[in-house]
């Protein structure tokens, strides 16, 4: 079992910047995916931002640009730097965190993220 534990999500004015962290523990695999999704109310959930454990990162097109993932194997921990943030990043962002070549899939309990404009 991987636990996660976010935080940093709030309210924030249009343009504005958040950042928001997930820490995973438990059972580790090493070689890892590590991301952020969010849901906005009435939609579906979205991938925003991935990370493998060896680095490589890519983004949905509609925050490139703007939002920046990083992480700390160190620290098992991911980073979501989301700057110039628009009404339409609205919504509840979850951590996930995915083993290479398993089957399970980890999400963290989800952290709410409001732009006004």
């Amino acid at each position: 079992q991987v636990q996660l534990v976010e935080s940093g999500g709030g309210l924030v004015q249009a343009g504005g910047s958040l950042r928001l962290s997930c820490a995973a523990s438990g059972n580790i695999y090493v070689i890892n995916v590590m991301g952020w999704y969010r849901q906005a109310p009435g939609k579906q959930r979205e991938s925003v931002a991935l990370i493998t454990s060896g680095g490589s990162a890519n983004y949905a097109d509609s925050v490139k640009g703007r939002f920046t993932i990083s992480r700390d194997n160190a620290k098992n921990t991911v980073y979501l730097q989301m700057n110039s943030l628009k009404p339409e990043d609205t919504g509840v962002y979850y951590c996930n965190f995915h083993p290479i070549g398993k089957l399970n899939d980890y999400w963290g309990q989800g952290t709410q993220v409001t732009v006004s404009s």
